[in-house]
């Protein structure tokens, strides 16, 4: 590709000066390879990003969006449905946890994150409790990109450059990483479920009349993998319980069999009042987000009022037709195929591949629960975030292998289909490329 049209894309989340110096360009998928432009096969470590669970371009669900794009590309979302939205949100209320039993969807994890706290406002106006405006978030938390979800998150980098213009009333609890104590730790953490009883101090200094909402992720995916310790989530559940406070969880990454069950709330034992999802609920073949709302919350923002709009919130693509036939067949997958329950095999093996590096000098720690994983590099000398963007590369160029990289953190996603030789493969290149860029 020229010089002239590398230059015209700004690309998200990348160093674009870097990047362009020596693209690293993909031009197709099957299964769990990509193939670049200069025609190597490259083994996908990351299951996209987050979003392919069961595999690039299944064949089932390229059938299903290519049959919906020729016969209705487009419904109007308001005021107006077709019957494949219906569908989908019907299929999700039959595996989401007991008692959510609505879908609001969207077209992204971004678009779901902000539409659940508007909902979430929305609902303690129709209960006239107009007091509770305040949210809680978590630091190192990621909710998107939009600005109530950089309000509610907790990464530095996305929040530094619009921290004048984010959302007042916000507090953040701690986040739960604790490397003296939980230092390659293997599933959720022994330590740390105090960690939740920050709650109690803001409900103290706001008055948990006010509090609105507590969001976080059951695991903290993109800040690189942070599972919760033992303990933790039923805490905030009981803590948010006690208050009226309602409790949201980002399952954007986590749902889906990401941690071997529908939904991670399943895995941990506690529900919450909400739950955002997007990725794997079209395993990326068309962007989608969507809130899954408890029905109690649904009833009191609907209820009563007659013809006109309840909720003044929706996009132009809400429900599009090619994502919802997406949807479908997803789901219809990881039914017929077993998916979630080859996750559930898999992941001792995954365990045991990854912790195989816990030994290297680069590595500092190691945590993984599911099939989601991390492993954390010492920063090199010349600056934090070197050593896991040259990781990326060389696996890129030298292994023929994806890797992704947030700062010094590796972060691995494998394929909830994934054959056993693979993943120990993966982790014996990764060996190597730590070995060469040391």
């Amino acid at each position: 590709m020229s010089n002239a049209i590398l230059e015209s894309y700004w690309m998200p989340f990348t160093g674009n000066q870097d990047y362009k110096r020596r693209p690293r360009i993909l031009t197709r998928a099957e299964g769990h390879y990509y193939w670049s432009e200069d025609r190597r096969r490259i083994y996908d470590s990351f299951s996209g990003l987050w979003t392919n669970g069961i595999g690039h371009c299944h064949p089932k669900i390229v059938e299903a969006v290519q049959h919906q794009a020729a016969e209705l590309d487009y419904a109007m979302a308001f005021q107006m449905g077709h019957p494949r939205i219906f569908e989908l949100a019907a299929r999700l209320k039959e595996i989401a946890p007991e008692g959510l039993g609505h879908a609001f969807f969207v077209n992204s994890g971004s678009e779901a994150a902000d539409t659940a706290l508007k909902i979430a406002l929305a609902y303690h106006r129709a209960n006239d409790e107009v007091a509770r405006t305040r949210f809680v978030g978590r630091e190192r938390g990621y909710h998107g990109v939009n600005f109530g979800g950089m309000s509610v998150g907790g990464i530095t980098a996305n929040r530094k450059i619009f921290s004048a213009s984010l959302l007042p009333g916000v507090d953040h609890l701690p986040h739960t990483y604790d490397l003296e104590r939980n230092a390659f730790s293997k599933g959720m953490p022994k330590h740390g479920a105090h960690f939740a009883d920050d709650l109690e101090r803001f409900c103290a200094l706001h008055d948990a009349s006010n509090i609105a909402a507590v969001i976080v992720e059951p695991v903290a995916g993109s800040t690189g993998v942070l599972p919760p310790p033992e303990g933790y989530l039923r805490r905030l559940r009981e803590l948010c319980t006690r208050h009226g406070i309602l409790l949201i969880f980002d399952e954007v990454i986590t749902a889906f069999g990401r941690v071997g069950a529908a939904f991670a709330s399943e895995r941990f034992g506690v529900t919450p009042d909400m739950i955002t999802i997007a990725k794997g609920v079209t395993n990326g073949a068309v962007p989608m987000g969507g809130v899954l709302v408890r029905d109690e919350i649904y009833d009191q923002i609907v209820s009563g009022r007659g013809e006109n709009v309840e909720f003044f919130h929706g996009y132009t693509y809400s429900g599009h037709p090619l994502a919802a036939a997406a949807g479908l067949a997803t789901l219809k997958v990881y039914d017929e195929e077993g998916v979630f329950e080859q996750a559930r095999v898999l992941e001792p093996i995954f365990e045991e591949a990854i912790h195989s590096l816990s030994g290297h000098r680069s590595v500092i720690d190691i945590r993984n629960i599911g099939l989601m994983g991390a492993i954390e590099l010492a920063p090199q000398q010349a600056g934090p975030g070197l050593r896991g963007l040259a990781a990326h590369k060389c696996a890129f160029w030298d292994e023929d292998l994806v890797v992704r990289n947030g700062a010094d953190t590796l972060q691995f996603a494998p394929f909830l289909n994934s054959k056993p030789d693979d993943i120990y493969a993966t982790f014996e290149a990764v060996r190597r490329v730590l070995d060469r860029i040391d």
